[in-house]
């Protein structure tokens, strides 16, 4: 990943560049001050990795990728430009980068793996978020550099303030995991439960794949993927947060459902750690 990110200057860049060469002095030193920022903050980024990470990286790739498409003419621009972008998405949408930067903030024995977003998020809101991200940083200040000063102020103020409200969305997307700990495993999901749960290694019966017909409860909150399940060996109290209403209401259960990104790395990594699980499900 990091060396995918550093050939986005001569990939990417170099089909950005030509399209801006018919613009303002002012509207390309403007672009290119907020391109290599981006560009820089997100190396960073990699360099440090934690969820703060992941949301830069993956707002960046598919600011790269949609740079791409906008900008580019001849055939060259297409294809060089375009297989960099997209391997630079790809590769930033893959669960790995996910866990590898989500975990640069995990404290000594833990293993953080991210859960899956909920559906009805991820087919719409979240990517439109992080496609319009980008363009509230930069409407504002090219407005200016094109001598636009009444827009420029009004696009800087609003895209601001957008800006805050929808990088605080997708970050929260990155603080939910499936944790493991040296007691056993907790579930951080302000999605589907109040507070983050612990539940100990010696309270577990099993940890599996969840059967097609299970009962347990939902905790996946309506994510698509392999959805696991734990199996306690006496019922607990549960806060699970409403789906709408503000709040949470407690429910007793001793099988629950959750969506990691990686259930067979988890579930292997559960297995050396003596938390039962099937041998089966682990080859």
């Amino acid at each position: 990943m990091r060396v995918l990110w550093l050939t986005v200057p001569f990939t990417v860049g170099t089909v950005v560049a030509s399209e801006l060469d018919g613009r303002s002095t002012s509207v390309q030193v403007t672009a290119a001050v907020l391109l290599w920022a981006g560009w820089a903050a997100i190396v960073v980024g990699l360099l440090v990795p934690r969820p703060a990470s992941l949301v830069g990286l993956r707002v960046g790739a598919l600011g790269a990728a949609v740079l791409t498409l906008w900008c580019a003419d001849a055939a060259d621009e297409w294809i060089v430009g375009g297989i960099a972008a997209a391997l630079v998405l790809v590769v930033s949408l893959a669960p790995e980068t996910g866990e590898w930067l989500v975990n640069g903030t995990s404290y000594g024995y833990e293993r953080r793996y991210l859960l899956r977003p909920p559906a009805p998020v991820v087919v719409g809101p979240l990517v439109l978020a992080a496609a319009v991200l980008p363009v509230c940083v930069a409407t504002g200040p090219l407005l200016l550099a094109a001598r636009q000063w009444v827009l420029g102020v009004l696009a800087l103020a609003a895209g601001g303030a957008l800006a805050f409200v929808l990088g605080r969305a997708l970050h929260s997307m990155t603080v939910r995991w499936a944790v493991l700990v040296p007691a056993g495993l907790v579930l951080k999901d302000h999605m589907a439960l109040l507070d983050p749960m612990l539940f100990r290694r010696v309270d577990i019966e099993t940890l599996h794949p969840a059967p097609a017909d299970t009962d347990g409860l939902d905790l996946t909150a309506g994510a698509l993927g392999l959805a696991l399940e734990i199996r306690l060996r006496e019922e607990v109290e549960i806060q699970r947060m409403r789906p709408v209403r503000r709040g949470a209401e407690p429910f007793m259960a001793w099988k629950l459902l959750f969506t990691p990104t990686r259930p067979k790395a988890l579930l292997a990594d559960a297995a050396s750690r003596k938390i039962r699980v099937p041998s089966t499900t682990v080859p």
